[in-house]
Parts: C-alpha cells; sequence; structure tokens
C-alpha cells in the first residue's frame, strides 16, 4: 500500500543519508517501517510504487554518465542506484509493459513546430500568382529537346494541343526505361497507370476542361508518399512489398491538378543519403558518384529528363544536396506550408516536402498545386502564395556572410553569384549570427528519427538495410536511445532562441544568399522552417568523387585526372511563407547565370 507523502518524506529522507554514508539498498529496503495505512486526503507522492525494470548499481550510473556528459559524486550515484527502480523505471511502462501501449505510425506528437513566432508576420496576405507568358514556340522534332523542357513550356504545349500528354508520357517512359539501368533513380514504374492518367488529361483538355500548368504534366514522386495500389517502398528492405490504400496528399493535389504519376523515384533507405534496397543512385553529371539524398531519386530524374518534375522531402538537407549535385532547382518550402499527410515520418517537426525542377518557375508552379492545410497533418497551415515571375527586383536586400563567402564550402561560383547582385540592382548586406552550437540542434532529428522508427529499432528490422555503418540509421536510431530528454527540451528551447536569431536578420535583409551545403545554415533553417530554393549557378571541377557517407578507408572513392565538370548551385533562402520573393530572385539569378539548359553528357 503507498506510503503518504508525509511518510515517505520523512523515512525517505533518512534513507537518502544512509545510501550516501554507504548502506546498501537491500539493507536499506530492511530498515524502512512497515508500511501503514495511508492518512485520509494525502497526496501521491513520488518513490512510493513498486520497484520495477532491472537492477542497478551506482556502476550503472558512472558508465551512463559518459553517454550524457554529466558527473555526479559517489554520495548522488548511490542513491539514484538505490531508488531508481522505485522513482523512474516505470515511466517506461508504455514500452516495457506490462500495460504496453503501441502508437501507430500517423500518431504525432502532442506538440508540434510552429514556424512563425508571436507577433511576426507570416507572409503575405493574399494570394497572386503571374506565370510568364513568354511564347512556348514550336514542339522540337527531337524528343530528347521536349523531355528537357521546363514545366512552363510544356503547359504551353500542352495547353494549346500541340503536344498531347500520352506522347509526352510515353517520352518520359521510355526514357525512364532506357536510362534507369545507369542511374538506379526507379522503384516503381507506374506505366499503366500514368498512361491511363495521361490519356483522361488529354480528353479533358479536348473538351476545354484545362486544370491549369500542371495538367498533363508527367512528374516523379520520391518513394515516401503513398499512392494507392501502388507500392511505397521508403527505400527500404522490409517495405518492400507496401502497399498503401490511400494517396498521400500531395499526390491527390497532384491529381487534382491533371499530373502524370509515371514513377515511384529513389531514396536513401529510410530518408537517408543515397543508397536503398537496389543499390546507390547515381548522378547523371557524374556517373561515379552518388546522387546525394535522400530525394536522390528525384534529383537524377529531373536533371537527366526523366519526368517534367519531381517531389522531394528535406528534414536536414535531403532537397538541397541533391539539387546542388545533380544541378537542379530545388525548392525546400516553409515549415508547414505543404502537407505531409500519407507522407513517411522521419521528424515531426522537421521534415518538408517540396519540388525539384529544371527551372526556378517551374518550382513555383508545382508548389502553388500542393500549398494548403490538410487536417491528415497538425502541423499543416493555410498560407498565402505571392509570386509574379515578372517583378521587379530592384532595392531588394540580399543578405551574406562573409566569413562564409571567404571559407569551404563556398566556391568561385558563390562569390560570382554574390557578385551579381549589383548588376541586377539588388543590394548586397552583410550579417551575422552568433557563434553558438548550431549542430546541437540535431539532438531533435535523432531523438524524433529514433522515435518514428522505434519499433524496427527494437524489433531489429533495421539490421535488413543495406547500409550497416556508424554513420547509418541503424547505429544512430540505437544510440539515441541514450539520448537525455533533458537536454531534448534544452534544445528545443535553443531552437526558438535561434529563431528569434534568425527573425531579427530578416528584418534587415528580405533574402540570404549562402553556399549550399553550409552546416550551420542547413541545421538553422531546417529547424527554424525557413524556405529555401537551391539553383544551378554555375560548374566546377573536383578531383575525386563526393559522398554523403564518412569516409571509409576501406573503400576510397574515385580520384579522377584530369578533373571532371559538374554543376554546383548556390541557395537562397527567404522569410517564412515568402517563397514568392524567393522565386523572384531566382528567376532573375537564373536568367544571369545562364547555365540552366545545360545538360548531362549521355543522357
Amino acid at each position: 500500500m503507498a506510503k503518504s507523502r508525509r511518510e515517505f518524506l520523512t523515512h525517505g529522507s533518512v534513507g537518502l543519508v544512509g545510501t550516501a554514508v554507504g548502506i546498501s539498498g537491500e539493507m536499506l529496503a530492511h530498515a524502512q517501517p512497515r508500511p501503514q495505512e495511508p492518512t485520509p486526503g494525502a497526496p501521491p507522492a513520488f518513490g512510493t510504487g513498486p520497484a520495477v525494470g532491472p537492477e542497478v548499481t551506482p556502476a550503472t550510473f558512472a558508465e551512463a554518465e559518459k553517454l550524457v556528459q554529466v558527473q555526479l559524486t559517489g554520495a548522488e550515484r548511490a542513491v539514484a542506484a538505490a531508488s531508481w527502480r522505485v522513482n523512474l523505471a516505470s515511466v517506461y511502462e508504455r514500452r516495457t509493459g506490462p500495460r504496453k501501449v503501441t502508437l501507430d505510425a500517423t500518431l504525432a506528437p502532442w506538440s508540434r513546430y510552429v514556424s512563425v513566432l508571436p507577433g511576426q508576420p507570416a507572409g503575405p496576405q493574399h494570394d497572386q500568382f503571374f506565370r510568364s507568358q513568354t511564347d512556348a514556340g514550336a514542339v522540337p522534332s527531337d524528343e530528347a529537346d521536349i523531355a528537357y523542357a521546363p514545366v512552363t513550356q510544356l503547359s504551353r504545349w500542352i495547353e494549346q494541343r500541340k503536344l498531347s500528354s500520352e506522347r509526352l508520357t510515353q517520352i518520359y517512359l521510355a526514357r525512364l526505361e532506357r536510362f534507369d539501368p545507369k542511374l538506379r533513380c526507379v522503384i516503381t514504374l507506374t506505366r499503366g497507370h500514368a498512361l491511363q492518367q495521361a490519356r483522361r488529361a488529354d480528353r479533358e483538355i479536348a473538351a476545354g476542361e484545362y486544370r491549369g500548368p500542371l495538367h498533363g504534366i508527367p512528374w516523379g514522386g520520391k518513394d515516401l508518399l503513398d499512392t494507392a495500389g501502388i507500392p511505397t517502398t521508403y527505400g527500404a528492405e522490409f517495405y518492400r512489398n507496401r502497399i498503401p490504400k490511400e494517396d498521400a496528399a500531395v499526390v491527390k493535389r497532384l491529381n487534382e491538378a491533371g499530373a502524370v504519376l509515371v514513377a515511384k523515384l529513389s531514396l536513401g533507405a529510410l530518408a537517408l543519403n543515397d543508397i536503398w534496397f537496389g543499390g546507390q543512385t547515381m548522378n547523371p553529371w557524374l556517373l561515379e558518384e552518388g546522387a546525394s539524398g535522400s530525394s536522390a531519386g528525384p534529383g537524377a530524374a529531373t536533371a537527366a529528363g526523366l519526368v517534367g518534375f519531381a517531389i522531394g522531402s528535406e528534414t536536414g538537407g535531403s532537397i538541397v544536396s541533391p539539387s546542388m549535385r545533380c544541378g537542379v532547382c530545388g525548392l525546400r518550402p516553409t515549415f508547414g506550408r505543404v502537407p505531409r499527410t500519407g507522407a513517411m515520418t522521419l521528424c515531426w517537426s522537421l521534415d518538408k516536402l517540396g519540388p525539384m525542377t529544371r527551372s526556378v518557375e517551374d518550382s513555383l508552379l508545382v508548389l502553388n498545386a500542393i500549398s494548403g492545410a490538410d487536417a491528415g497533418d497538425t502541423s499543416s497551415v493555410s498560407s498565402h502564395l505571392s509570386f509574379d515571375a515578372n517583378a521587379n527586383i530592384k532595392g531588394l536586400r540580399v543578405g551574406y556572410f562573409p566569413r562564409w563567402m571567404k571559407e569551404s564550402p563556398a566556391t568561385d561560383v558563390d562569390r560570382a553569384a554574390l557578385a551579381m547582385l549589383p548588376k541586377l540592382r539588388m543590394v548586397p548586406v552583410e550579417v551575422a549570427l552568433p557563434d553558438w552550437p548550431y549542430q546541437s540542434l540535431n539532438l531533435i532529428l535523432f531523438a524524433e528519427g529514433a522515435a518514428a522508427f522505434e519499433e524496427l529499432t527494437l524489433n531489429h528490422s533495421l539490421d535488413q538495410l543495406k547500409v550497416q555503418t556508424p554513420d547509418a540509421w541503424p547505429n544512430l536510431f540505437r544510440q539515441a536511445r541514450f539520448l537525455s530528454a533533458v537536454d531534448f527540451v534544452q534544445a528545443d528551447r535553443l531552437r526558438r532562441k535561434v529563431a528569434q536569431e534568425m527573425a531579427r536578420i530578416f528584418s534587415e535583409v528580405d533574402v540570404l544568399l549562402v553556399p549550399s551545403l553550409r552546416d550551420e545554415m542547413l541545421t538553422i533553417s531546417n529547424h527554424t522552417g525557413h524556405p529555401s530554393i537551391t539553383i544551378r549557378a554555375g560548374f566546377v571541377e573536383v578531383s575525386e568523387a563526393r559522398s554523403d557517407w564518412a569516409p571509409d578507408p576501406q573503400h576510397p572513392l574515385p580520384k579522377f585526372s584530369p578533373p571532371r565538370r559538374v554543376p554546383h548551385g548556390v541557395t537562397l533562402i527567404g522569410r517564412l511563407f515568402e517563397e514568392g520573393t524567393l522565386g523572384q530572385v531566382g528567376i532573375a539569378l537564373e536568367r544571369e547565370f545562364h547555365v540552366a539548359n545545360e545538360r548531362p553528357p549521355s543522357f
């Protein structure tokens, strides 16, 4: 029977002193008086329940201290060990039993991240969308020229019935079949489904029922988007035969826009890097290196002209990195703009879905179709999109970090982009951030990821994944079990502090120009939820293949002599929910760079 709080405190304090001076837990138990009837109305108290879980000793705590980097005294360890099974072991009952509770994969945490700080503006107040009005011209005779055309052009040809959706779909299906053996970017080819959708689009357009710029456009989805009746595998061995019953919210919206799904594209298993159960997805520009991940398939397929556009996802860099590596345009929306209902969860407060395209304007056309709240995603919000492809960008303030532009990973391409701003009548503005340990925020990523895939970790299904290196999910999810809950809360508080700093910076500038793979900004902007757009800005030469994976001396990366020429992208980061401004600046830079139309050799 539980003791009263008064009785617990009286005898407990004596017991704790006794432990501190060397009395063992067993002796302590014998020294306790017999439980008495509780005083009526006495509240419950910690430490009055039954002892549960395995025995622990001061040595257990001494070793655990090394994992969480705290230090207790010998007396404190003794008290903690003697009382652990009564005080805290019971908090694991949800998982260890006897009253186990299974948490469905679709169940989101009660707490949710809100990108906009209290009192801060939340983007434009009205929707406005003006696409470019340039003449699409005649349809080329070369099918490769058709395949590489941007959606802005493809959509005009289809709208004007110069090109049928069925023909365009057949072109992309043929290219997917021809080039996938080189790239390994396709998990499921949806031939029958695609042709059915394309023929429907042609019938509707012929009847005057044009749905908009994505009507009849073939696209590929990262294979973490549920598709009814079509496998959705997450790139993982144990999900190879998983067939959802319902489409993801983004898939539904693209269906409503009349787009044509031609392929489910590869992702690194469970959204990490570029290796899945079918192998490694390769970069079309340099077949000796991976496409980068985890949106490897969308990056490779878009760069090689195998789809009109693709949908990728990002938690910590998975749109930015493959877009930079493969030379495509990747738009990572503001956290909450695009619903993730029906998409694989890695991190509830970090995951974002966004378009990967061959031009900046294409990415805004797609974003316009997939934005908006959905009841299935508790973090999704209603928002407005204000975009004008012909907007005047004169006077916009573009922030940059001077030191970052002088050191790796910045290149001459990044510095040339910065030097181009005055020519476009934009104003470069030096900005700075405090020298804080921003990588500490990644505790949130590891803890949420380990929670999302807890069952696979505990039942050892993760052992089936192709990659079992120390920097792969299986090991990281196991290690995350030993992260401190207190430090998780502190990381969450640091996240708010960082968001306040980003709000300060965006009170001084309209957009930021940053090296795409600068670790600090990838971590910061993903945790604060700011949107970004990565665009090809030029070319660099590499003497060694690049990899998302930690160096492995047993498997050195290929070296090249002479060096190989590959695309290089820069990244713009915008205010929350102001993707339209990002698009307008991106279009201006894209036109000035004059490199968007170059294609990877052999594709």
